[in-house]
């Protein structure tokens, strides 16, 4: 089974768009999308299109796809108010008094838009299989949805939702099956892949796997939080592929099952950190990920 791995980065998704190009321009065609955080929304836009193209022609154009991927990133992602609404101090102090915090941003107009793209038919009629990551907050565990299992879509919001930033999602309204962000567990989901049997896999991921040292203002709250995020996930990353590295290097049991297969792996990340600020960015900059991300890839896959 051919995978392709998408992790985690938040606006960091763009760069992930263009290295997934350069990924289909090498013919590699997926039997399954896997993704966590942006890769989580990536991952169910290529198979929600993939969906779509084999139901209108019996054939899937995977460049058309991406093509398709990247227009949504450039027409859809064009500002902050496009992920979400920064909610009033006085809702906030409110919100926080009577115990409802429910994030520090609205991000419905992301969700609408994602509703206008992605339909939960497609996705389930797409010869292309699809897991997206999320963590049950409740009870700390990973899990992995596809678009069979119930409130897919739920599951997916709760992929890319950032703790603290964006709200806790309850699937299917459930306040005891709550759920954030994958990458609170996993950030590239390469275990997942391999347990499911996969034998040549392609991971796009979109942190270096050495964090550079800079200065930050750590008295701004936005920036804070993603520097502290980017620290865990960057952690949570080179963890995640050090275990399919080593998966190669040795014969292991996951689980109880013993797994004596090879996988062939392509492991596609960015040098250095990708500057991107999610509260005041624009549409150039996004432009500008997609191109170096289909730049950096295309090099590294020309080795």
């Amino acid at each position: 089974m051919k995978a392709l791995v998408l992790g985690g980065g938040s606006l960091k998704g763009s760069w992930q768009a263009g290295a997934i190009q350069a990924v289909l321009d090498t013919g590699f065609k997926p039997d399954m999308v896997y993704g966590i955080s942006a890769g989580a929304l990536n991952a169910a836009f290529i198979v929600n299109e993939a969906g779509r193209e084999y139901q209108n022609d019996g054939i899937i154009d995977w460049q058309l796809v991406n093509k398709k991927l990247i227009s949504f990133w450039i027409d859809n992602i064009t500002e902050p108010n496009d992920i979400g609404v920064l909610k009033s101090r006085f809702q906030l102090g409110i919100d926080t008094i009577l115990s409802r915090f429910d994030g520090l941003l609205d991000t419905n107009p992301l969700h609408e838009r994602l509703r206008a793209q992605i339909t939960p038919k497609l996705l389930r009629s797409s010869p292309i299989k699809l897991k997206v990551g999320s963590v049950n907050i409740n009870t700390g565990e990973m899990h992995y949805a596809g678009p069979l299992d119930d409130h897919f879509m739920d599951y997916l919001r709760a992929s890319s939702s950032i703790p603290v930033i964006m709200p806790v999602i309850q699937i299917g309204g459930d306040h005891r099956n709550a759920h954030l962000d994958g990458g609170l567990r996993e950030v590239v989901p390469l275990k997942q892949a391999i347990l499911d049997g996969a034998t040549e896999i392609y991971a796009i991921a979109t942190h270096p796997e050495i964090d550079q040292k800079t200065a930050i203002n750590y008295r701004n709250f936005f920036t804070l939080i993603d520097r502290i995020k980017d620290i865990s996930v960057s952690q949570f990353e080179n963890n995640d592929i050090e275990w399919a590295e080593r998966y190669n290097e040795s014969i292991l049991s996951v689980g109880g099952i013993s797994l004596n297969r090879k996988v062939d792996l392509k492991v596609i990340r960015p040098t250095e950190k990708l500057e991107i600020n999610l509260t005041s960015f624009t549409t150039e900059e996004i432009k500008e990920m997609i191109r170096r991300g289909y730049e950096h890839a295309y090099t590294e896959l020309k080795k």
